[in-house]
């Protein structure tokens, strides 16, 4: 959805939840940067279900 300040994105689940995501350390290492409508794969944290990582960027 959005990028915010420090490497932590908004991003909108399929059911419509919207949870605060980081990048992985493999996507900070590599300079990847996110525009809005990017497709991504997050991992979910099991303690936090507002957090997450985001894994890696959807290329379908």
């Amino acid at each position: 959805m959005e990028s915010l300040p420090s490497g932590v994105c908004r991003v909108e689940l399929p059911n419509g939840h919207r949870i605060l995501a980081y990048r992985s350390r493999k996507l900070r290492a590599a300079g990847t940067e996110f525009v809005p409508g990017d497709r991504v794969i997050v991992e979910m944290s099991p303690f936090d279900m507002s957090r997450g990582c985001i894994l890696n960027r959807n290329e379908t």
